[in-house]
């Protein structure tokens, strides 16, 4: 069973910034489209951001709390998506989930119900 393995995380002071890596565990067709998601306690999960990985095209939330602030690179050799997170806010609190796609997903990208291949979430604890 392909899954996304993810690393990175952790406890930040408010102004800090993260490093969140999104990985798939073996070769998937679907690896076109890779979105990060953000869950907060009691609140529904919510995209924060996508990329093609072919053409490297970016995608963020229109929500000015993140663009900006949030900026992807890629090991595409390694099948590896990379999500630096700057100047964060106590509002960033969150479990993050990555899921993968085909290229068409990323026309949806900010709906989860969208993807089908997730990794298994990291936790991003911002504190003031």
């Amino acid at each position: 069973q392909v899954q996304l393995v993810q690393f990175g995380g952790g406890s930040v002071q408010a102004g800090g910034s993260v490093w969140l890596s999104c990985a798939a565990s073996q070769y998937i067709s679907s690896w076109e489209c890779v979105a990060w998601f953000r869950q907060a306690p009691g609140k529904e999960r919510e995209g924060v951001a996508a990329v093609l990985t072919r053409s490297g095209r970016s995608f963020y939330a229109d929500s000015d709390s993140v663009k900006g602030r949030f900026t992807f690179s890629q090991d595409n050799a390694n099948s590896t998506v990379f999500l630096l997170m700057n100047s964060l806010n106590p509002e960033d609190t969150a479990i993050y989930y990555c899921a993968a796609g085909t290229s068409a997903t990323c026309a949806g990208w900010y709906w989860p119900s969208t993807f089908f291949v997730w990794g298994q979430g990291t936790q991003v604890t911002v504190s003031s």
